[in-house]
C-alpha cells in the first residue's frame, strides 16, 4: 500500500473585502439616513475587527475612528447650535450659529472624503496606509 499524501494544499487566507466595502457603503449611506446606517456600520466594524486580516483591520480601525471623531464634532456643532440659538436673542449668537453651520459643512466634507478614499483603497485590495490619522 502506498502512502497517499494530501495533494490539496492548505488554502491561503482569502481576504474578504466584501464586508469592508459594505461597511463603507453603510457609512456613506449615513448622508441619506441621518446617521442610522453609520451606527450599523460601526457595529459591523467592531464585530469583524477581531477576526480581520491586517488589510481589513486597517480599514475597520479607520472606520471606527471616522465614526467616533465624526460623533464628537457633531456634538460640538450641536452645542454651538444650542447656545447660538439662545444667544441670538441678544444678537451675539448669530456668529455662533454661522460657526456651527460652517463646522457641520466642513465635517460633512471631511466625513465624505474619508469614506470615499477608504472605499477606493478597499476596492483596490489595499490596506489603508494611515488609519490613525485625523485628516485622511
Amino acid at each position: 500500500m502506498s502512502d497517499q499524501t494530501n495533494s490539496n494544499p492548505i488554502p491561503a487566507v482569502v481576504e474578504d473585502k466584501t464586508m469592508t466595502v459594505v461597511t463603507y457603503a453603510l457609512f456613506l449611506g449615513a448622508f441619506v439616513s441621518g446617521g442610522a446606517t453609520a451606527i450599523i456600520g460601526v457595529i459591523i466594524a467592531y464585530a469583524h475587527r477581531s477576526s480581520a486580516t491586517p488589510r481589513a483591520l486597517s480599514h475597520y480601525t479607520f472606520l471606527i475612528r471616522t465614526f467616533w471623531i465624526g460623533c464628537a464634532v457633531m456634538l460640538v456643532a450641536g452645542a454651538m447650535f444650542f447656545w447660538g440659538a439662545i444667544l441670538s436673542i441678544i444678537l451675539i449668537g448669530i456668529p455662533i450659529l454661522m460657526l456651527a453651520k460652517l463646522t457641520l459643512a466642513l465635517s460633512s466634507i471631511w466625513y465624505g472624503l474619508r469614506c470615499v478614499v477608504g472605499l477606493v483603497k478597499a476596492l483596490q485590495d489595499e490596506a489603508y496606509p494611515t488609519p490613525q490619522n485625523y485628516i485622511l
